[in-house]
């Protein structure tokens, strides 16, 4: 029986071959997964770099709605006037609902923002495609190797998951922050104090919380495919890739 990586015992019990799977327990896959990262780091940066940018953008869009919202709730008509002069579109009068009282009233991005944000989310994930796909490239004898000890399709997957993951939560993490930072700093620019004043603490987390959730999710979906190809390999066509 193999003992350190996932494998196949064989018994003989009378002629019938009975098989038990050992399978290697959550933390060790997490110390292969952090120790691959390790050994890749650079190529793994050129990877997190894209996704921080992306979503940094994304989280300059909804944290700097959220800047202007906190304005345009203050009830003050001047710093009304300012947003509309900074470009916002807003309602001639406030919303209200059926019984005609007043809604809170909030600021969203922009159609020109909105499809700028999806375009580079869009361009970020085919990005993060093309490295895994690489990366899946690169590690045939590996994987080869690790299939030939035994190790399961789930395993592989799970490995590539894992790494995937790591990567897009501290890039996601790195961006929206960022992003939000850089939104605070361009409303202090615009409106001054005020942008802080009003600030809605409560709205900017969510945007800040919205901009990491989407950063991880897309890291994960752009390494599905590659994990399932990796995960899918045979090990003899793997250990004949040359180095």
């Amino acid at each position: 029986m193999a003992t350190g990586k996932t494998a196949s015992a064989f018994f003989d019990t009378g002629g019938k071959k009975i098989s038990r799977q050992v399978v290697l327990p959550f933390r060790k896959s997490l110390e292969i997964s952090i120790k691959s990262i390790k050994v890749r780091f650079f190529r793994s940066m050129i990877t997190v770099v894209g996704l921080i940018l992306a979503v940094a953008f994304l989280g300059f869009v909804l944290a700097g709605a959220e800047v202007a919202t906190g304005l345009l709730r203050s009830g003050d008509p001047e710093l009304r006037s300012v947003l509309v002069k900074a470009g916002y579109d807003l309602p001639a009068k406030p919303p209200v609902d059926v019984d005609g009282r007043a809604l809170p009233e909030s600021v969203g991005a922009g159609a020109k923002e909105r499809w700028i944000v999806i375009l580079s989310l869009l361009v970020c994930t085919v990005g993060i495609v093309n490295a895994q796909l690489m990366a899946v490239t690169e590690r045939f004898r590996e994987i080869g190797t690790m299939k030939c000890l035994g190790a399961l399709d789930s395993f592989v997957l799970r490995l590539f998951l894992l790494e995937a993951g790591m990567q897009g939560f501290v890039g996601a993490l790195i961006g929206a922050v960022f992003g939000a930072v850089a939104a605070l700093l361009a409303g202090l620019a615009r409106f001054g104090l005020s942008a802080l004043v009003w600030l809605p603490v409560g709205g900017l987390a969510l945007s800040v919380g919205a901009a990491i959730v989407v950063g991880f999710v897309l890291s994960l979906a752009g390494v599905v495919y590659p994990a399932v190809v990796a995960a899918r390999m045979r090990p003899i066509e793997a250990m004949r890739v040359q180095e």
